[in-house]
């Protein structure tokens, strides 16, 4: 299909606009401590935060980008056409694998790619006319901003919640270095295939779980954020109350704990099974002869993600370890298994197996013929699970289970839990789900940490004084011989800051979810250099009043978001306890069903959208085609229909510039000019001003709502309505509705309708806004049409006053000259009048 021709070219007018807005300062954030220009406005000077959440610097921007960022301008332009004092910054999460990647594959050095890479971004988001403040752009790779991701380490340092504990690792013996579970290939290194290995490796933690309750708690404070990603966060952070028992070693004194929710079902563990990363089972299958294969089994799972081992519908695998416990409270001995749907972390790393009563034991058993026992009567009274086809998980009495035989399992659970307290065996406890956060990386391209390692001293903390401990640029990056920075010489070998002997600095760098777990908070003072961030600017900016991303992110960098808000707090730099009021979760960009990839070859370049459509086009697109949250499928011809309805509000607003000038003269010259030509002129003026004021309440309330889709709908509403009834109104009244319409496509389209406010004379730009009110007063309708029906078959409609005395109205359709062949001589037997519809006469 040929591209229809525009009257305007955005080729010339889009950089045009663009330059405007930035010799204007049109989106500079005005400070808290600096007066409002001419007052403080319709929005009183309140602020306004957006905020979306800042991309990596890979190079050029996709798809899902401009869907992020436009549902975000949209919003900032609304307000701050409100009175708001906005800000609404951009800046580059520039740390991460990527860009050593890059340098290995590459021979590319890490700083020159990713400053390339922010600057082609930069070029993507301008070219789409967002409403960034770039005076307040920062990047996570720059010295300015991670000294203080530094200086929050050592505070936490200071306070203990930063500390240093061994944890296994996948480690590739030929490269020398840790890899993520995605980087462990058919149990071999991506790099090289050498087989991966489990490694112990001293590293740095952070101890969120110190704020697990406080995180828990406050979730419920977060209205506005959607349902699923509250209940995310609350699986993640996973409170449970719960018996912690403990088992011992057949034939040995050792033992374990198993946490449990159910101490109800304790008479019905047949089995134990234990994580494979638990401590005890190297010494457990020590000399056994299944020991070989259990060491397999455990190589294997180790390099499984734990989302993967968890995952329902996916098939549990397990293995005897050769050693029994005893149920302590029957002395039963159990099998003791080793499987890979037990995480160390969550819990004990130990759980009892009650396979008639939960789901996944359930299965397992089938799967390798372990013993069963019900002791939950089900409904049926069945206790024999030979014929059983799922556990059962419901309420029931016991059974089998000693003195508490006849007993309502829910009563079971507090008295079996008591007597099992009391005889030393169990203890009831919470657990938490939530571990604390791994943050080293052996990596070169992230924040380095603040420590140093000296033989008399031990690990001290490098003094405030001398961060930011800088990162050394031109190294050596092959991806082989464990961390690049263990090489740099010059940066390893430093003085001991107590004793001044000579020690050595840490090599390890920081997980990159540091950098984005505070940098809301630097946007609202990017040039402090005496703490992370002004506390009067973050008193005045914060909380973040609408943030906007990716699903994707709803559960780790929000969770440590929260976290340093909190412990920020807690240094008295903030007195907010939440860092993000309003959350909202944009669905993907798709094509073909499928999310935009290179490798499957269906990404469409934003580029040359806008080389074909203009920017104004592609943003209308984005945010007509579904509503924010859902996905969006890319489609060629619905782009193609955003371009001629833009192409129409060009054409109508081009008219009456045209001929607005002209409509006094040909009013003056007209014959029409008595009293009916003025009644229908009014007439016509009343019902565009509702039309007009109809939309103006309908647009604002959408973007309220995000629903931008439909406030798109009814701008091609208003647009199409306006067609006919400029024609027969005074330049007055039309100039009004054009001019309403530009203003309410503005935040949408705000390249064209600018230049289009320019054209009908206008000095001031409508990014200074202000937004436009509606009168209610005008959305009532002063007449309706009514249909009228004979016999119930329609004989004619009449225009009448809006809510007509029943009286009045029949006899006004008596008088119609329409109706006089149908009820003429005929005596009117029945009227069923809907008021302002329809009327029924039964003749």
């Amino acid at each position: 299909m040929p591209i229809p021709t525009m009257s305007y070219s955005f080729n010339e007018c889009e950089p045009k606009w663009q330059r405007r807005w930035k010799e204007a300062g049109s989106f500079k954030a005005v400070p808290h401590s600096t007066p409002l220009p001419g007052g403080e406005g319709k929005g009183e000077g309140k602020k306004y935060y957006l905020l979306e959440m800042f991309p990596y610097p890979s190079g050029r921007i996709h798809m899902g980008h401009v869907r992020n960022y436009t549902i975000g301008d949209i919003l900032a332009r609304y307000r701050l056409a409100q009175g708001f004092r906005v800000l609404h910054p951009m800046g580059f999460d520039a740390f991460g694998q990527p860009a050593e990647n890059a340098a290995i594959k590459r021979g590319v050095d890490p700083v020159a790619w990713t400053l390339d890479c922010i600057g082609q971004m930069q070029a993507g988001l301008k070219r789409l006319g967002f409403s960034y403040d770039w005076d307040r752009e920062v990047s996570t790779c720059s010295a300015d901003y991670y000294r203080w991701n530094q200086w929050i380490f050592l505070k936490m340092f200071e306070k203990g919640l930063a500390y240093r504990a061994g944890a296994p690792v996948n480690w590739c013996p030929s490269c020398q270095t840790t890899l993520a579970n995605e980087e462990v290939v058919q149990e071999g290194c991506w790099r090289c295939g050498t087989a991966v290995e489990k490694k112990e490796l001293e590293q740095w933690y952070l101890k969120i779980t110190a704020y697990a309750p406080e995180l828990l708690d406050d979730l419920s404070k977060l209205i506005h954020w959607p349902d699923r990603v509250l209940t995310m966060q609350r699986n993640w952070i996973g409170r449970s109350e719960g018996t912690q028992i403990r088992f011992m070693l057949q034939d040995s004194a050792k033992t374990f704990d198993v946490f449990t929710t159910r101490p109800d079902t304790i008479f019905g563990a047949t089995y134990v099974v234990l994580a494979p990363e638990h401590p005890l089972v190297s010494e457990l299958i020590q000399g056994k002869p299944q020991e070989k294969q259990v060491r397999v089994f455990i190589g294997k799972v180790s390099r499984q993600s734990k989302q993967d081992r968890v995952a329902e519908g996916v098939k549990k695998e397990g293995i005897f370890t050769g050693a029994f416990a005893v149920n302590p409270v029957n002395g039963e001995s159990v099998p003791v298994w080793v499987a890979d749907y037990v995480l160390f972390e969550y819990g004990t790393g130990a759980v009892m197996a009650v396979p008639t009563h939960d789901q996944r034991d359930f299965l397992f058993a089938r799967e390798h013929n372990l013993p069963m026992r019900v002791v939950i009567s089900p409904p049926d009274g069945k206790t024999d699970p030979d014929g059983w086809k799922e556990a059962y998980e419901g309420e029931g009495k016991q059974v089998n289970s000693g003195q508490f035989d006849g007993m309502p399992n829910a009563e079971g659970k507090k008295k079996i839990a008591l007597w099992m307290e009391e005889k030393g065996w169990a203890k009831r406890t919470v657990q938490w789900r939530l571990r604390d956060w791994l943050i080293s990386r052996q990596r070169y391209w992230g924040t380095p940490i603040p420590v140093i390692y000296c033989g008399a001293c031990g690990v001290v903390p490098v003094l405030e004084d001398q961060l930011p401990v800088i990162l050394p640029e031109k190294i050596e990056i092959t991806g082989t011989g464990g961390s690049p920075l263990a090489k740099v010489k010059e940066f390893v070998e430093t003085a001991c800051p107590k004793c001044r002997k000579p020690a050595r600095r840490e090599t390890d760098t920081m997980a990159t979810f540091i950098d984005s777990s505070w940098y809301f908070l630097r946007f609202c003072s990017p040039g402090e250099q005496k703490l992370p961030f002004d506390s009067a600017a973050a008193d005045f900016w914060m909380p973040v009043d609408q943030y906007i991303g990716g699903i994707e992110h709803a559960i780790l960098h929000l969770l440590y978001s929260r976290f340093f808000t909190k412990f920020l707090r807690d240094l008295g730099l903030l007195k907010l306890e939440e860092p993000f009021s309003r959350l909202l979760t944009q669905g993907m960009v798709l094509k073909d069903g499928e999310v935009m990839s290179k490798s499957k070859g269906n990404v469409v370049d934003p580029d040359g959208v806008i080389a074909k459509y203009g920017a104004d086009a592609l943003r209308v697109f984005i945010l007509f085609a579904a509503p924010p949250e859902d996905q969006l499928e890319w489609n060629d011809s619905a782009i193609e229909g955003i371009w001629r309805f833009l192409n129409r509000v060009w054409d109508l607003a081009e008219r009456f510039s045209v001929q607005s000038l002209k409509f006094k003269e040909e009013e003056s010259e007209s014959k029409d000019s008595g009293p009916e030509h003025e009644t229908l002129n009014l007439k016509l003026e009343t019902e565009l001003k509702r039309k007009v004021h109809a939309a103006i309440k309908r647009v604002t309330e959408d973007i309220e709502l995000f629903k931008f889709n439909t406030a798109i709908s009814g701008l091609m509403e208003l647009r199409n309505g306006m067609e006919k009834g400029l024609s027969g109104c005074s330049p007055a009244a039309a100039r009004e509705a054009v001019e309403a319409l530009i203003r309410l496509l503005n935040p949408f389209a705000p390249h064209m309708t600018e230049e289009l406010w320019e054209m009908l004379g206008h000095k001031e730009m409508l990014a200074a806004g202000p937004w436009p009110a509606y009168d209610a007063g005008l959305l009532t309708e002063s007449e309706v049409t009514i249909v009228v029906q004979v016999n119930g078959k329609v004989r004619s409609r009449i225009t009448v006053p809006v809510n007509m005395e029943k009286e009045q109205l029949k006899s006004l359709i008596l008088a119609d000259p329409a109706l006089k062949k149908w009820i003429d001589g005929n005596t009117a037997k029945e009227w069923v009048i809907v008021p302002n519809r329809v009327v029924n006469i039964v003749v």
